[in-house]
């Protein structure tokens, strides 16, 4: 059997994969969504732990895992990786961020991005959090869904974006794949690539999950040699 630990991006909690989830359990594989909590004293490290924790309550031995991280949690993924390489079967990034030791969101994005999350997050008052932009900015413009995911999108801890990742190496050793939307919102393909996964483009916006479930769960079983299949989505 293989888990599924689907991790949410910036912005997002674990509803984010609720159009993909029935679809990997109708595959025959489990799932676990875990939450990156939103309060303002959260940082990179504590969803790390999250994710963690998560990879520690599947028994040992039973089930494949493979962590997926939608973009701002493609660091949180790796990272939680490389503290358990050995339970930990493959990494898969959707839109994800991710670079080597040492790197935060804010290294890896382009400097227009950096500036306007700082001025968003300065209007709050505390600069401690940074609202939640449009659906637009992840795509979304289909009226009804855009107004669902306005409804439920939170404000991120900017620690998350600042805290560098702590990578020993590990992490290294797990093969991984790479699925960036098209067209590009920002560089995610050379961002896998340059981590050595192999990269696979999927049409679709940057909240690919919510607009297109099913190719997204098709590269996602396909993502790696899993047993038990029981049939294809």
């Amino acid at each position: 059997m293989t888990t599924f630990v689907l991790v949410h991006g910036a912005w997002h909690a674990p509803w984010a994969w609720d159009r993909v989830v029935p679809l990997l359990h109708a595959a025959g594989m489990r799932t676990l969504t875990p939450d990156l909590t939103a309060a303002a004293d959260q940082g990179l490290h504590d969803h790390v732990q999250a994710v963690v924790a998560a990879v520690d309550g599947i028994v040992a031995g039973r089930d494949d895992i493979v962590l997926v991280g939608h973009s701002y949690a493609g660091l949180v993924v790796r990272e939680a990786a490389d503290q358990r390489p050995d339970a930990v079967a493959h990494i898969v990034l959707v839109d994800g961020w991710a670079g080597p030791d040492g790197s935060s969101m804010f290294d890896l994005a382009p400097d227009t991005f950096v500036t306007a999350v700082r001025a968003a997050a300065e209007a709050q008052g505390d600069s401690r959090r940074i609202p939640a932009p449009p659906p637009a900015a992840f795509g979304i413009v289909d009226p009804d869904t855009a107004a669902g995911l306005a409804a439920r999108l939170l404000p991120q801890p900017i620690r998350t974006f600042t805290e560098p990742t702590r990578l020993t190496g590990a992490v290294d050793r797990i093969a991984g794949t790479a699925i960036y939307c098209r067209p590009q919102t920002f560089p995610f393909a050379r961002l896998g690539a340059d981590v050595g996964y192999r990269t696979v483009a999927l049409d679709g916006p940057h909240d690919v999950m919510l607009t297109h479930p099913e190719p997204l769960t098709r590269l996602l079983l396909d993502a790696h040699p899993y047993k038990n299949r029981k049939r294809e989505v």
